[in-house]
């Protein structure tokens, strides 16, 4: 009984195992490159030494991961039908809104529900309608929208 052939088969379950309770598309790859050592050590005849099938490990780990980072990574479904979802300022952009505060000095500040926003643009008047135009974090950029 040759306990590396286990021992890799261990090794593979518990890294999906830790993948299914916590995942992230990490764990994964790094079971696939367990899976593939204990392949090769169940399949090839002769004892290979455990430095080697440690080396292997890393290397298949490596490239398991480059393979996700290559091929799957970039290719996540983006095609949503509220792109701005996660992104608030974004989500605002377009909106026309008066102004809270008039815009001193490049500064300002709006009202949108229940938030206020700061504003940077053109000095404006409070009361006048603005548009968004743009945004960064907790600050929006708005032009006279009229």
């Amino acid at each position: 009984m040759r306990w590396d052939i286990f021992g890799w088969a261990a090794i593979a379950l518990l890294l999906f195992a830790a993948e299914a309770l916590a995942p992230g598309a990490f764990m994964l790859w790094l079971g696939f490159a367990a899976a593939a050592v204990f392949l090769a050590v169940w399949i090839i005849p002769v004892e290979i030494p455990l430095i080697v099938q440690a080396t292997a490990f890393v290397v298949l780990s490596f490239a398991s991961i480059q393979v996700y980072r290559t091929w799957f990574r970039g290719r996540e479904n983006d095609n949503s039908d509220q792109p701005a979802l996660n992104r608030r300022t974004a989500a605002l952009v377009g909106r026309v809104v008066p102004l809270e505060r008039a815009i001193v000095d490049g500064r300002g500040r709006v009202q949108i529900a229940d938030a206020y926003w700061d504003v940077s643009g053109p000095d404006l008047p409070a009361g006048t309608p603005v548009r968004i135009s743009g945004g960064d974090a907790m600050s929006l950029q708005v032009e006279a929208a009229g």
